[in-house]
Parts: structure tokens; C-alpha cells; sequence
């Protein structure tokens, strides 16, 4: 079967977010234009990296090419709204890829579905007829900044960590391999 890449070259809207609560959360990535969304699962620890190459390829277009990036997001592109419902997976997402439309004046971003062999590299940001789905986004700087911002708020959002160990808090407690899975009881009460 051939390849299916979505493509959004002027996305309405582009932006991660969740679905459960913390500690419990399915993490989605959810691109929309017209009337067609698609939502991606993606993992917690991918959506932190993406914000983070993101930014730091922003940051590099700046120095490098003739392109007006802004520090913050702007106001008007900050999107607190929840995920578009229904959210129906189209797949998970298992490479990334980042890249500079210097055409379009465009960052582009695009997620792989997960394959059960290695992605060749080759695949990423091209239109070749084999390969893994893919969404292919295109983000004005400014859009893709706010992306980039909204992205570590939702990581950050989750549960607390530890101060010792740095693992997340449960409601319920922590055992935390610092102290050996040891708690004294006056560590439960609010006496601090």
C-alpha cells in the first residue's frame, strides 16, 4: 500500500496537548486547516524534545537566514483551547523530523508513523512513494514559536517531581530511591 502524508501548508492550527489525567495522560499532536484535523499519539518525552529542537532551530534561522523570528510567542497565536474532539489517532508517531522551507519562508515539521523496521532517513521531509505515514506540517516562525510554547506547558503540566529523585509525585505517595523507599511518618503530614 502507498505511502498516505498529510499535508497542512497553512494549518489553522497546530498544537500538542492531552487527553486523561496527570499521570494517566495520552499525548496527542493535532494539526487542523479547513475542516480536516489530524490527531498523532506522541510520547511525553517527544513532544519535550520537539519544543525544545523547535526553539533551537528557530534560533538558528535567526542568525543564519534573513527571516524575522520572534523571542515569545505573539499574542494572538497562543492557543489555550483543548484539542479538537473527536480525537482520533491516525497513528503514533515514532520519527521526527525538522526542517527550513527557505521558499516559503516555513518551518517544517514532520511526524512518521511507527514501523516495525528501521525509518531510512531518506524518507523524512520527501515525497517518495515508500516509507511510513507521515504529517507534514508548515509553521510560520511565529507559529511555530507559539507551538514550541504551548508544547512545554503541557509537558510542564503533568505531576510535580520529587525533590530528591526527581521521579513524579503520586497522590497516592512516592516511594523515593533516595531515601530507599523510606518515609517517616511526619513526612505525610503539612508540618513544613
Amino acid at each position: 500500500m502507498a505511502r498516505v502524508i498529510h499535508v497542512f501548508r497553512q494549518p489553522d492550527r497546530f498544537v500538542a496537548g492531552t487527553v486523561g489525567e496527570p499521570g494517566d495522560r495520552t499525548f496527542y499532536l493535532q494539526a487542523a486547516e479547513d475542516t480536516r484535523t489530524i490527531s498523532v499519539t506522541i510520547e511525553k518525552q517527544q513532544v519535550s524534545v520537539l519544543a525544545e529542537r523547535l526553539s533551537s532551530l528557530l534560533e538558528e534561522i535567526a542568525s543564519r537566514f534573513d527571516a524575522e523570528v520572534p523571542d515569545e510567542a505573539p499574542d494572538e497565536l497562543v492557543d489555550n483551547e483543548p484539542l479538537s474532539v473527536p480525537v482520533e489517532e491516525e497513528f503514533r508517531v515514532g520519527t521526527m523530523g525538522l526542517g527550513w522551507d527557505a521558499e516559503s519562508q516555513a518551518v517544517v515539521v514532520e511526524l512518521l508513523a511507527v514501523t516495525e523496521g528501521e525509518v531510512d532517513e531518506t524518507v523524512v521531509l520527501d515525497d517518495t512513494e515508500e516509507g511510513p505515514d507521515a504529517v507534514r506540517v508548515f509553521l510560520t516562525p511565529p507559529a511555530a514559536r507559539a507551538f514550541a510554547a504551548r508544547a512545554d506547558r503541557v509537558v510542564s503540566a503533568g505531576r510535580k517531581p520529587c525533590p530528591l529523585c526527581g521521579e513524579p509525585l503520586d497522590p497516592a505517595g512516592h516511594i523515593c530511591p533516595r531515601q530507599n523507599g523510606y518515609r517517616r511518618d511526619s513526612e505525610l503530614t503539612d508540618e513544613s
